[in-house]
């Protein structure tokens, strides 16, 4: 297929948005078939477009923006980092869309639904194949509102309405930081394409400073999008939106889409290892910290929430270790991980959507148990996505986790390479920090695995009481689940349900797909070294002089060990009811509370950001209603009326007598003035 023809990539979505968006309530429940099909065809293209890459180019749509000094033209680039994207995303996209027919079949909303899923991927793709940073900017952009739009999809809801702003305020904050640094690139270089802009010679041509100001607001702006510290706590709230919705944005969409940009933007951070030394850093903080507060959260979607956030920070790790002959890679290996978890990722949210349908809306692990009998199809795919995400080999998650692990360790030799030998000692430890977090990793997703799925079959009812006990043995006091609804076993519509029936065909086929690709895309892109090969035909990541690594099935079977010890607990602790769980948690409650709190992140952000801006914003309307519009405003209003009509209104009475007086009185004066005069 040409390389002209990747315009119909995001054009399929979106053509099925707007015929979904304008004629929903007529086709009503047939209203997915538009958005289905765009989105299907755009992955049928982006798969027939997967061998041009081994002879990159791109192909001009037309001329957006034409100035004296300005020229923009929407143009997009064919190249293996790209066709790896628009299959992953749209392929993902397609099963998602497929499973939300059922999952989303009641939803007064359903035509609505459909069509902000068709702009999300129109969005996205078109970030995908951009070949300019201003178009990127623009579709990051888009990506933002439609994830506004969707995690606020039941607007009705003040906490998914709060979930919506709370996204959309802290992704422009990172906003900020990618806007600032194109604009640092343009006054240096005066372009914004790709090509041009990370060129060698282009590069060397940007001051250091500049460089390493370019390269730290690049990843400011990745920061948000894709959930790191310190704007990450958007992300676990999202979960107030669909299933589906989650889904999409954990796995294909919205958070991909910084550590998108931080690869294909790899060539000018490379330059300025201090940054990458600083991503790798961030990346293993919020790796950690995630891990940390999955450890004892009871809602499962919330769970695999802190676990996207986590191994996002091992992609940021990854792509943090490319500094000197490790560039190639790091780079690679980062971007291995990405494409595996999309996969594992979006196997374990449909897994949890499916138990939230047969559930009745139920989420919250403490309220049901032994579910693998009455839902046999999907435990076997939500333990395979498990499997995945705990590293355990041969499943996908086992051979893009350690080509990381791999990557860190090299970082550590290359930073001696380069006489730098406090890097090293940061990579050591980063590197370290990523098998801990290795082992968290296994241990909270076979909690959450054994929870629900283990132990004795308990469903939830309506009858349930509403306040269940903790690992700890405590209770919820208001009774009410992590999203703060009363916990009564609606689903998400509010509509009560039936609850133990396994999902209908319809959601079920795309987990039996995502499964799949959960065990193979692992062993057939990973050892072949596929996935590598291809990657290398991305013009704008060609790096001189780097070493090839070969996987390191030491370091392999080290953090498989690792991450075995760590399932092995989780069985233990949660196969079947027992007091050990309580035992740890009241051994080491300040530390369980801090987990269970989220380490008071949030409430940090409240105090520090949220409540000092209210007393800023009560402030500045004091001064707005009382000084500008009360003093300024009125006052200027009220001197000509004091002068004016307050001053001689008296004086025009009406009387002709007090005229005849006034004006003799006038008269009288006058002579008097002349006489002294």
């Amino acid at each position: 297929m040409p390389k002209s023809s990747a315009w119909l990539i995001p054009f399929f979505p979106l053509l099925g948005c707007l015929i979904t968006a304008c004629a929903g309530k007529w086709l009503k429940k047939f209203s997915h078939i538009p958005v289905v099909a765009g989105i299907a065809l755009a992955f049928v293209v982006s798969f027939f477009l997967w061998g041009a890459a081994s002879s990159p180019g791109t192909t001009v749509v037309y001329n957006w923006i034409s100035l004296d000094s300005l020229d923009i033209p929407v143009v997009f680039r064919i190249d293996g980092l790209t066709t790896m994207m628009l299959t992953m995303v749209t392929f993902v996209a397609t099963l998602v869309a497929v499973f939300a027919i059922g999952y989303m079949a009641d939803d007064p909303a359903y035509p609505r639904f459909f069509a902000c899923v068709g702009l999300f991927v129109f969005s996205m793709t078109g970030l995908v194949l951009s070949s300019n940073l201003a178009l990127t900017y623009a579709f990051w952009e888009g990506v933002g509102v439609c994830s506004y739009l969707l995690i606020g999809f039941w607007y009705a809801r003040p906490e998914a309405a709060a979930a919506a702003k709370k996204a959309f305020m802290l992704n422009r904050f990172g906003d900020f930081g990618f806007m600032t640094a194109l604009l640092l690139i343009w006054s240096s270089v005066h372009t914004l394409d790709y090509d041009s802009v990370f060129k060698a010679e282009t590069i060397a041509s940007i001051p250091e400073t500049t460089r390493f100001w370019i390269a730290l607001l690049m990843f400011w702006g990745a920061t948000a999008k894709s959930a790191q510290l310190p704007l990450y706590v958007w992300l676990p709230d999202a979960m107030e939106g669909p299933t589906p919705v989650s889904a999409l944005i954990h796995a294909a969409t919205m958070v991909t889409a910084g550590v998108y940009l931080i690869a294909r933007s790899a060539p000018l951070i490379v330059t300025v290892p201090s940054v990458s030394v600083i991503v790798a850093v961030v990346g293993c903080l919020t790796a950690l910290l995630a891990a940390l507060i999955a450890l004892t959260q009871t809602d499962l979607k919330r769970v695999l929430a802190y676990s996207t956030i986590s191994q996002l920070g091992y992609m940021f790790m990854g792509l943090g270790a490319g500094i000197g002959s490790n560039a190639r890679f790091a780079i690679t290996a980062g971007m291995f991980h990405l494409f595996t978890h999309a996969f594992f990722k979006a196997l374990l949210f449909l897994s949890s959507g499916s138990v939230m349908h047969a559930m009745g809306g139920v989420i919250d692990m403490r309220r049901f148990g032994g579910l693998r009998n009455r839902l046999p199809y999907t435990h076997l795919t939500f333990g395979i996505g498990s499997l995945a995400l705990a590293g355990i080999f041969p499943l996908a998650g086992f051979w893009s986790k350690d080509e990381i692990l791999g990557a860190l360790s090299a970082a550590s030799h290359a930073a001696h390479e380069l006489e730098r030998g406090d890097w090293a000692l940061v990579y050591s430890l980063v590197y370290w920090g990523a098998v801990f977090t290795a082992f968290l990793t296994a241990f909270y997703t076979g909690r959450a695995y054994f929870m629900t799925f283990w132990g004795p079959e308990k469903l939830p009812s309506p009858d349930d009481p509403e306040a269940v006990a903790t690992d700890q043995g405590s209770h919820d006091s208001h009774g009410h689940d992590d999203h703060g609804h009363a916990a009564h076993g609606h689903d998400d519509h509010g509509h009560g349900g039936h609850v133990g029936h396994e999902s209908p065909d319809v959601m079920l086929v795309p987990l039996y797909i995502l499964a799949g690709c959960a065990v193979l895309v692992g062993i057939v892109f990973g050892p072949t070294g596929w996935f590598a090969g291809h990657l290398e035909t991305t013009p704008t990541l060609h790096f001189e002089g780097m070493k090839e690594h070969a996987f390191s099935w030491g370091i392999a079977l080290f953090s498989t060990v690792v991450a075995v010890a760590g399932a092995y607990v989780s069985f233990v602790f949660y196969a079947e009811p027992n007091g050990r769980p309580a035992e740890i948690a009241k051994a080491i409650k300040p530390l369980y509370n801090l987990s269970l709190n989220k380490f008071y992140v949030d409430e940090l952000y409240t105090w520090l950001i949220v409540k000092p801006t209210r007393v800023f914003a009560m402030i500045a309307q004091f001064l707005d209603d009382y000084l500008v519009h009360g003093v300024l405003v009125r006052g200027t209003a009220w001197l000509p009326r004091l002068l004016a009509r307050d001053a001689l209104s008296p004086s025009q009475n009406g009387l002709l007598q007090f005229y005849a007086a006034s004006t003799a009185l006038c008269v009288a004066v006058l002579f008097i003035v002349l006489m002294l005069m």
